[in-house]
């Protein structure tokens, strides 16, 4: 390479563009000093000097805004455009390089110098780095199509290394700096390698676009197909008159999971399956069980939540509205809202309300929704046996559903209802699991915020239900189970309650669903009392509802057939429409018995009274328990005749009486299964009073258990008892001392009406149950 003398020459500056010797292009100048520059190169040789803008954005550039290195061009044509633009055909003649720039106002001139390349001769390096760029520029070429085939078929006829070079590089998509770069690489050799380089680049980057090209155009092709093919079939359905078909059912299923507002992971589930079912043939056995599984999926609330009221006072009017007493549980309910004003974040509590049957356990639930606006669900236990019941059966069987859980959650529409399980004691187990242990994870606040129904697959969240459960008798419940509740016990009511309850609530529903009027028909209180003395013996008042009903038909039938056109229900009209009394009242005995004491016991059904009858008879001293009795009251028995024979001499008693008499116990109303240890004291009353003559006192009754030693331990149900002394007319009761504490239980009416005699040891009952001393057997 040889530099030449230097020339002064005016200059071009260009903007985003690079001319290489040998290259032939139009160019439009604009610019005040590049037409100045032209117009003097067309008074001098035609020749200018063409250089690059290093920065596009400058309309003035001075020295140091230009590379100084650049071509030395021949302007071949020039021609004015109608807008003041020229336009010039210009060709690349030699690598220049500025020496100095000129002072001149009206364009550029410069003094430069050509860099001339030397003949390196064409070794064979430098023949086979040029043959290796007409085949990579042939390659990228053939990927590009962005340079036609004459150009390609042009390089291959060049011969020239330098000149190859520069042809090469004119074509490729440079930036104007990495062109620069090529200008000023003067060895050939240099430039050959660079642009090597740069076409092994460009093919890399081609085959990677075109590979994403096919890619997009692929899915779009895909897309378009799958849109073509919908639409082929909707309109196929549409003739058919088949509306739409699956397709339209895949959309209306996916428009309820985007409703749902599920989980994440739910939905995301619920998509997945819905694209199962969408891909699978109609007819497939499988298909529906999939659509019936979506369609659950987005029925359940998951997180639609009704808004409490929190106001005690209102829930207060409304739990008196709906029921009379009660009022243990109405409290309970009362804290609740008061606690969840203050925290606003309480588990719901586990209540489970036990009683005898009739006394208003399942209205209560429902009136515990009404009170705080939250929606009711109940479900009935009674007599579930297996364990899927509650948790749902797997998909995988026919006709598989979620549990009865899910199921009343689906039924209550929020995930904070007040849910019912209503006879939760009922649940039995067999072969097909235990539901009582499924039931523990319902039941568990720590634990049911991750319930798992089996057909669901995915938890639920049951923390915001607030869960009733009831019960006849709590005994029946299995412990573990038990433990997770909150025991309310509800006892019966007592007359005056029951009046209430008749007054207010069954008989004016029974007059409106008779079709009477207050008008037509009139009950007096004392007709009330008659009806629930003589007619019903519960704890409840669901029998009192019915013979309420009977006495409301009765009246409906007298106004009907035109005898009556009002009827007034009075003591002596009761008689008449309902016949003679039912149930004796006051089952106190009419005298003081020998042998003959009154107990007093509790069942599901309520408190009742219990007379125990003792008989001796000649004989060699055996004992017959008679009268239904289970295992726990035989043994009460045999307890107290042990206590008798060990204190016969302090009771006064043949210490041969065990081997000259036979000895019968025998509990009245045979057919009914009685069993506990609390009718102890009671039997050993009755034995000594046989033993010994002496009469018991007709208006005493008494519970309690015995030991051998005669110390009388504590029972329960003491409310339920009570009542039903009072409602047998006794006067006095016996208890253990250890029951003081559940007097204050016992309603006012009923304390008032009895006396309470709390003992430790049987010598005290003897004391207040027997009469007078008599001439012993």
């Amino acid at each position: 390479m040889s530099d030449q003398k230097t020339r002064t020459i005016p200059l071009l500056p260009l903007r985003g563009l690079l001319v290489f010797p040998t290259m032939v292009l139009h160019l439009d100048v604009g610019r005040e000093k590049s037409v100045q520059a032209l117009e003097q190169a067309m008074v001098d040789d035609s020749e200018i000097f063409l250089t690059s803008q290093i920065d596009l954005s400058v309309d003035e550039p001075e020295e140091d805004d230009m590379y100084h290195n650049g071509t030395l061009a021949k302007v071949k044509q020039m021609l004015k455009l109608p807008n003041g633009t020229i336009r010039v055909l210009v060709e690349g003649l030699k690598r220049a390089k500025i020496n100095h720039f000129m002072d001149r106002e009206d364009y550029f001139e410069i003094e430069m110098a050509v860099l001339e390349e030397e003949d390196s001769g064409k070794d064979s390096e430098e023949q086979a780095l040029m043959r290796n760029v007409i085949e990579q520029f042939e390659q990228y070429v053939n990927i590009s199509k962005k340079v036609s085939n004459e150009t390609l078929q042009s390089v291959q006829d060049i011969s020239e290394p330098g000149r190859l070079a520069d042809i090469v590089s004119s074509h490729l998509p440079l930036k104007v700096a990495e062109k620069q770069e090529l200008l000023e690489t003067i060895n050939v050799r240099d430039r050959l390698m660079r642009i090597l380089e740069i076409l092994n680049n460009e093919k890399e980057v081609l085959g990677l676009e075109q590979k994403i090209g096919q890619r997009v155009k692929k899915s779009m092709e895909k897309t378009q197909k799958e849109y073509y093919l919908r639409e082929q079939m909707k309109a196929i359905q549409k003739e058919l008159g088949e509306k739409e078909g699956k397709l339209g059912e895949v959309e209306e299923l996916r428009g309820k999971i985007e409703e749902a507002d599920m989980p994440e992971n739910v939905e995301e589930k619920a998509y997945k399956e819905l694209d199962r079912y969408e891909k699978m043939p109609s007819t497939s056995a499988e298909s529906s069980v999939i659509r019936n599984y979506i369609e659950w999926l987005t029925q359940i609330p998951w997180k639609e939540e009704t808004t409490d009221r929190l106001d005690i006072n209102h829930a207060q009017d409304i739990l008196d509205e709906d029921h009379y007493g009660l009022d243990k549980v109405k409290e309970r309910v009362l804290e609740y809202l008061a606690v969840q004003e203050l925290t606003q974040s309480l588990k719901g509590p586990i209540l489970c309300l036990a009683g005898p049957p009739g006394v208003g356990k399942t209205s209560l639930a429902r009136s515990i929704a009404r009170a705080l606006e939250r929606n009711f669900v109940r479900i009935s236990l009674g007599g579930v046996r297996d364990e899927a019941e509650i948790r749902g059966h797997r998909r995988t069987y026919v006709g598989a559903m979620p549990g009865r859980i899910i199921q009343g959650m689906k039924k209550a529409g929020s995930i904070n209802p007040v849910f019912l399980l209503d006879e939760i004691d009922k649940m039995a187990s067999d072969f097909r699991g235990d539901p009582s242990s499924a039931m523990l994870e319902v039941l568990d606040p720590e634990q049911n915020n991750a319930f798992g129904d089996h057909y669901i697959e995915e938890t639920y969240d049951l923390s915001k239900v607030m869960f009733v459960t009831t019960a006849n008798n709590v005994s029946a419940i299995p412990e573990p189970l038990l433990d997770r509740m909150e025991i309310i016990s509800i006892a019966g009511y007592t007359e005056i309650e029951k009046q209430g309850i008749a007054k207010g609530h069954l008989l004016p529903k029974q007059v409106e669903e008779h079709g009477l009027t207050k008008g037509k028909i009139q009950v007096k209180n004392d007709a009330l009392l008659k009806l629930i003395r003589y007619y019903t013996r519960e704890a409840g008042v669901r029998s009192l509802e019915r013979e309420i009903a009977t006495v409301c038909r009765k009246a409906a039938k007298k106004i009907v057939s035109g005898e009556r056109k009002r009827v007034v229900v009075t003591p002596n009209t009761v008689e008449e429409m309902l016949g003679k009394p039912k149930f004796r009242y006051g089952q106190a005995e009419a005298e003081d018995q020998v042998g003959a004491a009154t107990g007093l016991a509790y069942t599901t059904g309520g408190g009742n009274t219990l007379s125990i009858e003792v008989s001796l008879a000649k004989g060699k001293g055996e004992l017959t328990l008679t009268g239904k009795l289970g295992d726990v009251m035989k043994e009460s028995a045999q307890a107290a005749f042990s206590y008798i024979r060990s204190r016969s001499d302090d009771l006064e008693i043949d210490p041969d009486f065990h081997e000259k008499y036979d000895i019968h116990i025998h509990v009245p109303e045979g057919a009914t299964p009685k069993d506990g240890p609390s009718a102890g004291i009671t039997m050993a009353t009755a034995l000594i009073s046989a033993l010994t003559g002496r009469k018991v006192k007709k208006e005493v009754g008494m519970t309690g258990e015995i030991t051998l030693r005669g110390r009388v331990l504590p029972i329960g149900g003491l409310k339920e008892k009570s009542m039903s002394a009072h409602r047998a007319g006794l006067e006095k009761v016996i208890i253990p001392k250890e029951n003081e504490k559940d007097l204050e239980d016992i309603p006012e009416s009923v304390r008032e009406d009895l006396t309470y005699v709390t003992v430790t040891h049987l010598d005290e009952v003897l004391e207040h149950a027997l009469g007078e001393k008599h001439e012993s057997k």
